[in-house]
């Protein structure tokens, strides 16, 4: 989905971004506008994002 559409949704994946490597996102967690917001200025500073299925965040995973 869309990372717009994402906020208030539940996440369907878990995002750790590194550093520090602590999950921002687990499975279960409503998808917050601040944790987008948190992610996205984050990528586009260099961090980096393992384990989420879109590296972009551009979507999300989240609960049907």
């Amino acid at each position: 989905m869309p990372a717009a559409e994402a906020v208030g949704r539940v996440a369907a994946e878990t995002i750790s971004p590194y550093p520090p490597g602590v999950p921002a996102v687990a499975p279960g967690e409503v998808i917050t506008e601040a944790v987008v917001d948190y992610l996205r200025t984050g990528l586009d500073a260099g961090m980096l994002i393992p384990d989420v299925f879109d590296p972009s965040l551009k979507t999300f995973r989240v609960l049907a």
